[in-house]
């Protein structure tokens, strides 16, 4: 507790020292770089001192929230203090509050791509692959002959190179918003595929013959035990197709979508280097993949509350 108290005192001391030196030059020119990078260097242990003494004296329900929150601030005032002392070009890397700034500017614009990618195409793209992933898996289970041909398959699939696949699918359903939720179909069918299948064999033996020594079927023992064990297999196959889905829809659109989309903005702004908008759309993402996460989880935690990773 002494040595976190010291560290954050000694940090906060730091950073407040090197920020007061900043006054001398009045605007930036970037000949303070390498103050600012020590600038940053003491933010950051700052934010990690600080939720190390928040993670020590307050109880761990509140500080699930607290430390990551401390932590991300700290981050990000270490980012815009280096951004304005150092005179970096916003073409280079804009500050957060530039990016703030453009995001309150451009809500419409930023509202009509989130509909036609998230809501289009990754939401939809998700459901299909993530739930045909899990039917085949079941079907695979039945089926010895059709799980060893479809696996090597899908490792085949999986090797597929996005920018080399998205074209493709773009001319098969058009420009649209079913090309995107198609490339997304590929992207989680077979993650979800692998890890239901890994699920549905974590049972023990020992369970599975005393199933079988109560005249239970192959259904009565999918729901009753193979399933619950399944569970934390299939939704750590959700989440990572969370991710995936985002990703496939994004670069899908690099190669033809309407004048509308996260990725079709990223593209044409990087082009008239208006990096600002490019990462308000980074942060659009970023904040909508995070909540998607973090619904999963909480589904995760309710669903697997026997699970031992999650007993205190």
């Amino acid at each position: 507790m002494i040595r976190a108290v010291v560290t954050l005192l000694i940090s906060s001391g730091l950073s407040i020292l090197i920020a007061l030196s900043f006054s001398r030059t009045n605007p930036p020119t970037g000949q303070d770089w390498a103050l600012s990078f020590a600038f940053v260097i003491c933010s950051w242990v700052a934010a990690w001192s600080a939720s190390w003494v928040a993670d020590l004296v307050l109880p761990k329900a509140q500080t699930r929230w607290l430390v990551p929150t401390i932590f991300g601030l700290g981050v990000i005032a270490a980012w815009e203090a280096y951004v304005r002392t150092s005179a970096i070009p916003v073409v280079l890397l804009p500050s957060p509050s530039e990016i703030a700034a453009k995001f309150v500017a451009t809500l419409p614009i930023l509202k009509a791509d989130f509909v036609q990618t998230i809501l289009r195409a990754v939401i939809p793209g998700w459901l299909m692959g993530s739930g045909a992933g899990f039917l085949a898996a079941l079907v695979c289970d039945r089926n010895d002959f059709l799980r060893r041909g479809l696996l090597p398959l899908g490792n085949l699939v999986a090797a597929l190179p996005i920018v080399g696949v998205a074209p493709i699918l773009v001319m098969w359903f058009g420009f649209d918003w079913p090309s995107k939720a198609a490339m997304v179909v590929v992207m989680t069918f077979f993650p979800m595929l692998i890890n239901t299948l890994a699920g549905l064999n974590a049972s023990g033996q020992m369970e599975r013959d005393l199933m079988r020594g109560y005249g239970a079927d192959w259904f009565t023992t999918l729901i009753k035990l193979r399933l619950p064990a399944a569970m934390p297999f299939i939704f750590n196959a959700l989440k990572i197709n969370s991710t995936l889905a985002m990703i496939g829809a994004i670069v899908a659109e690099f190669f033809g979508t309407p004048i509308v989309g996260m990725g079709f903005r990223m593209s044409t702004e990087v082009g008239r280097q208006n990096l600002d908008m490019v990462w308000a759309e980074i942060a659009v993402a970023a904040i909508s993949g995070s909540f998607f996460y973090g619904c999963l989880s909480l589904a995760e935690r309710r669903v697997t509350f026997w699970h031992p990773s999650y007993r205190r």
